[in-house]
């Protein structure tokens, strides 16, 4: 071989061997992805329709209630709001021979109070199987508190008085509803003068067995309150006993139940109770038969009926709505009974939370409502101050 060519031959081997080199100390290049096949028409259909469905999903339609309800666990926001929510009990004088010692448990919530006016109070008495924590979820009417100016006052049932917590509205004897009504009253006393509320605008609601018992203390002590608000309630006066209040809840009153107001007290006398009553159309525990007939015992206690049922005076008002019948019974330019029939609403608080029992979102919001309603209505301070000395 001659010189020249042995030169190229040892170059090229050189190069070989550097090139050998390099590729086992130089990093492995990244596999380069293949190329995902173009999906069908059929496929892109498809995707859209599924990432559409998700959107919704995760996003609330414009004017509806969001899907995802929150947790029954812990209190939420638009229970307790941004006041002071505190829980005690009350010693109530005895109610009964032989009871030495009578507490009330409650809760009250107290706004922040940014005006100098003195605040007015609603008391809300919730219904069976309930207590004042899941009443004030449920009804979220703490939130309204915090937007009007009022506090409100949640007196609760103890289980030693009744398994189940419902109030004895349909006996009116010292030992039973009678006593219970006198221990609220004895509450809402304490709880006016302790945080100088408006004893002028002290409004009463319940729902169910609340209702009823928020009914005995209209009829009963109506110089307390400006008005009431019945969710759910039962006619007032037909039941005695534990039997007779639940064949009335199913049924009604088979007894006029004007009748069974004139029994009850003397109309001439008694100062008017301005009265907004809320019933599901579908009620299953209490039927709507007895919104009826509790309608007709409030508009005789305004005297907007004679003892016959006969109309005296004032005009009636009907609005049929997408979720229900309105009816305002006007007397003297001034509302003294409304009553509201939500289409398709069970044994439950309408337009609450549905995660709490007993409450559902169907209808109007029944706290928005009843507050409206409230607001408007004042007991003169004469007929206060006699409640406050009674």
């Amino acid at each position: 071989m001659s010189k020249s060519l042995t030169k190229l031959w040892l170059r090229g081997l050189r190069r070989l061997v550097a090139s050998h080199v390099e590729a086992v100390h130089a990093p492995k290049p990244r596999t380069k992805p293949k190329a995902k096949p173009t999906p069908t028409r059929a496929k892109t259909v498809k995707s859209k329709l599924q990432s559409g469905a998700a959107a919704k999903a995760s996003s609330p339609r414009t004017g509806t209630r969001p899907a995802a309800r929150e947790s029954r666990v812990r209190p939420r926001a638009s229970a307790w709001a941004r006041g002071k929510w505190a829980r005690s009990y009350h010693s109530a004088p005895p109610t009964s021979a032989g009871r030495l010692v009578n507490h009330l448990s409650y809760a009250l919530y107290l706004p922040p109070n940014e005006s100098a006016e003195r605040m007015p109070l609603v008391v809300m008495l919730h219904g069976c199987k309930q207590n004042a924590d899941e009443f004030a979820q449920g009804t979220r009417i703490n939130l309204l508190a915090d937007k009007y100016g009022f506090a409100v006052l949640y007196p609760e049932q103890s289980k030693h008085e009744h398994a189940h917590r419902c109030w004895h509205w349909y006996d009116d004897s010292g030992g039973g509803g009678g006593g219970e009504a006198a221990s609220v009253i004895s509450l809402i006393d304490a709880i006016v003068a302790e945080h100088d509320l408006d004893e002028e605008r002290v409004y009463v609601a319940g729902m169910s067995a609340g209702a009823g018992l928020a009914a005995l203390l209209a009829i009963r002590h109506p110089q307390m309150f400006a008005a009431v608000g019945l969710h759910s309630g039962v006619v007032f006066g037909e039941a005695h006993s534990a039997i007779g209040a639940m064949d009335v809840m199913r049924r009604g009153s088979r007894t006029d139940p004007v009748a069974l107001i004139d029994a009850a007290v003397d109309v001439r006398e008694y100062p008017g109770m301005p009265a907004i009553i809320v019933h599901g159309e579908l009620d299953s525990v209490v039927t709507a038969a007895n919104a009826e007939q509790l309608t007709r015992q409030f508009l005789r206690l305004n005297g907007f009926i004679d003892a016959e049922g006969n109309r005296r005076a004032g005009e009636v008002r009907e609005e049929k709505l997408a979720d229900g019948v309105i009816s305002d019974y006007v007397k003297n330019g001034r509302r003294v009974v409304k009553t509201s029939i939500v289409r398709g609403l069970g044994h439950a608080w309408a337009g609450g939370d549905d995660t709490v029992a007993f409450h559902s979102s169907k209808g109007p919001d029944s706290a928005a409502v009843m507050w409206e309603f409230f607001k408007h209505q004042r007991r003169s301070g004469e007929a206060a101050s006699k409640a406050r000395v009674a």
